[in-house]
C-alpha cells in the first residue's frame, strides 16, 4: 500500500532544494594533477622573471636572495595555515568563508571583495601585458586586437567545465615550470663559465659591483633601504602563491590532495624562487644599465639581459613566446579566481545571490560574467594619456595581495584559539604544517610591515607600461608627495572601509571562541 503512494509535499520540496543545491555548487572535478601543477606553477609570473630586476639593481644580490628567502618562509606559512584549515573543515567559500566563520563575517565580506578587486583589476593588465608582448614582433598592430581576441580564449576555458580549466592551467603551467627551469640552468651555466666566451664568473658580481648596494641613502641606510627594496620587490613577486587555495574547493580528496599540494608550493618557494634568484645575482651585475631601462616583454627580464650579456642569441625570442603563456595562465587564473570568490560572497550572502548560481557543470556563470567585465578596462591603454590613468588604477590595489595574506593569518590564528577554548587537540588534525602556529606569528608580523612600509609596488604595470612611475618602495615619503601616498595606501583605507561598513550595516558581532564551528 504504501510503495503505491505518490511523494507528500515536503518530499517534492526536499527534492527540489536538493536539486537546486546540485545545481548551485561547485563540482570537485580538478584532478590530482591538476592541484599539483597548479601548486607548483601556478602563481610563477612576470613578478619573478621579470621584476626582480628591479629588487637586483637596487638592493643588489644579497639583499635580493635574504629578501626572497624571508618572503618565501612567510608565505610558506601563510600556505600551511590554510592548508591546515582546508583539510580539516573544506569548504567552497573560499578564504572570505574562513574569515566570516573563525573571525567576523565583516572581515569575510571584506577579505572576499579585497580579493576579488585584485585579480578583476589585474585583469586587464595581464590581457594588456600579452598585447605589448606580442608587438615585439608586430609593432604595427594595436593592442586593442589582442585584449579583445584573448578574452574570447579565456572566457571560453573559464565557462567549461572545471576539469577543462584544470587541464589548460596543466599545460599552461607546464611551459612555466620548463622555462623557468631553462633560464635558471641558463645562468648557472653562465656563471660556470659555460657561455660562448667561457668566462667563468662565479661570484665576481658579489665582490664587484658588490653584494649589497645603496639606494637613496649612502652607508648603511643606503644599504638597508635597499634591502627593504628587495623586500617589497620579492613580497609582491610572491603575490598570488595562495592561489591554489582557491582550488580547494573544487578538489577531491581534499583531505589527501591539500597537504601534497601545500608540500609542493615548499619546494616551489625553495628551487624557483630562492635558489633563482641567487644563482641569478651571479649572472647579472646589479649596475647593468639594461636592469632600469625601459625595455617591455622579453628584453626586460634579468633573466634574458644574462644570456644576452653571454652572447647567446636567439634565446630572447623564445622566451618571448614564453612570457605570452605566463600571461595569459595569469589571465586565465584572475577569472576563475574573481569567479569563485564572488560564488563564496554570495554563499554568505555578501553579495547578490545571483551570482551565486551555477551552470549544470558547475561553473559560476555569473561570476565569469561579472569578472570578465572588467576587461574593458584594458582599452584604457589604447590610449596614452588613459593608461597612465589606468597604471595608478592597478597600483591602488597590488597590496590588496598582502592584506589578503593578513586576512587568512588572522582567520587561522582564531581558529587556533577556538580549538584551544574547545579543548580539542592538534594531534587530531588531518594535516598539521611545521612550525605552526607560531609560524603564523611570523609570517603576520612580515606581511603587516611590509603591507605599511612597501609603498608603490612593483606590479606588472611598472613592468610592461613604460609610462608608469618607477616608484621605489617608499617614494611616498621620500621625498613625501600627497599624490603618492594616496596611490600607495588607499588601498588599505578602502579594506578597513568594508570592515567597518559591513559591521555597521549587519551589526555583526566577532565570533565567540566557544561558540565557533569547529565540526566541518
Amino acid at each position: 500500500m504504501d510503495q503505491t503512494k505518490g511523494p507528500t509535499t515536503d518530499e517534492i520540496d526536499s527534492a527540489e532544494v536538493g536539486e537546486v543545491q546540485a545545481r548551485d555548487s561547485l563540482h570537485r572535478d580538478f584532478k590530482s594533477r591538476h592541484v599539483s601543477m597548479i601548486a607548483v606553477a601556478g602563481a610563477i609570473g612576470t613578478g619573478l622573471i621579470i621584476g626582480s630586476g628591479t629588487g637586483l639593481h637596487r638592493g643588489g644580490p644579497a639583499s635580493l636572495f635574504i629578501a626572497y628567502s624571508i618572503i618565501g618562509a612567510a608565505v610558506y606559512f601563510i600556505m600551511t595555515a590554510l592548508g591546515e584549515m582546508a583539510t580539516m573543515l573544506p569548504m567552497d567559500k573560499g578564504f572570505s568563508g574562513y574569515a566570516t566563520r573563525f573571525v567576523d563575517p565583516a572581515l569575510g565580506y571584506a577579505t572576499g571583495w579585497n580579493y576579488f578587486f585584485k585579480y578583476a583589476i589585474v585583469l586587464p593588465n595581464n590581457l594588456t601585458a600579452a598585447g605589448i608582448i606580442i608587438q615585439y614582433w608586430r609593432p604595427d598592430l594595436n593592442v586593442a586586437i589582442f585584449i579583445a581576441s584573448f578574452t574570447v580564449v579565456i572566457v571560453i576555458i573559464n565557462v567549461l567545465n572545471v576539469s577543462f580549466f584544470g587541464e589548460a592551467e596543466f599545460w599552461m603551467s607546464t611551459v612555466k615550470l620548463l622555462v623557468i627551469i631553462m633560464l635558471i640552468l641558463c645562468c648557472l651555466i653562465i656563471s660556470l663559465g659555460g657561455s660562448p666566451s667561457g668566462d667563468r664568473i662565479g661570484f665576481r658580481y658579489w665582490k664587484h659591483p658588490g653584494a649589497f648596494q645603496e639606494y637613496l641613502s649612502d652607508g648603511s641606510t643606503g644599504r638597508f633601504l635597499g634591502f627593504w627594496a628587495c623586500m617589497v620587490q620579492a613580497c609582491f613577486a610572491y603575490t598570488g602563491t595562495e592561489v591554489v587555495g582557491a582550488a580547494f574547493g573544487e578538489t577531491p580528496n581534499p583531505k589527501n590532495n591539500i597537504p601534497k599540494a601545500i608540500r609542493q608550493t615548499l619546494w616551489r618557494i625553495c628551487f624557483f624562487y630562492v635558489l633563482g634568484v641567487f644563482i641569478l645575482g651571479m649572472a647579472v651585475p646589479s649596475d647593468n644599465k639594461r636592469l632600469i631601462g625601459q625595455k617591455v616583454g622579453a628584453a626586460a627580464s634579468p633573466f634574458v639581459i644574462a644570456v644576452s650579456l653571454a652572447g647567446i642569441k636567439v634565446l630572447p625570442d623564445i622566451c618571448n613566446a614564453c612570457l605570452l603563456v605566463f600571461v595569459l595562465s595569469a589571465a586565465n587564473s584572475d577569472i576563475y579566481i574573481g569567479s569563485r570568490t564572488l560564488y563564496g560572497l554570495a554563499k554568505d550572502g555578501q553579495a547578490p545571490q545571483l551570482l551565486y548560481r551555477t551552470l549544470k557543470n558547475g561553473v559560476p556563470i555569473f561570476g565569469v560574467v561579472m569578472s570578465v567585465s572588467f576587461t574593458s578596462l584594458g582599452y584604457m591603454n589604447v590610449s596614452k594619456s588613459s593608461s597612465t590613468v589606468f597604471g595608478y588604477f592597478v597600483s591602488l590595489v597590488t597590496v590588496f595581495g598582502t592584506l589578503n595574506w593578513l586576512s587568512i593569518l588572522l582567520s587561522y590564528l582564531q581558529f587556533t584559539r577556538g580549538m584551544r577554548a574547545q579543548g580539542m587537540s592538534r594531534r587530531n588534525m588531518p594535516y598539521r604544517g611545521p612550525l605552526q602556529p607560531y609560524g603564523a606569528y611570523f609570517a603576520l608580523v612580515i606581511t603587516m610591515v611590509v603591507t605599511f612600509f612597501n609603498g608603490e609596488s612593483p606590479t606588472t604595470s611598472t613592468l610592461f607600461l613604460s609610462k608608469v612611475t618607477d616608484c621605489p618602495g617608499y617614494n611616498a615619503f621620500m621625498p613625501f608627495t600627497l599624490s603618492t601616498f594616496l596611490t600607495c595606501y588607499i588601498g588599505i583605507v578602502v579594506y578597513l572601509f568594508n570592515i567597518f561598513f559591513w559591521k555597521g550595516f549587519k551589526k555583526t558581532k566577532m565570533v565567540d571562541l566557544m561558540e565557533m564551528d569547529l565540526g566541518g
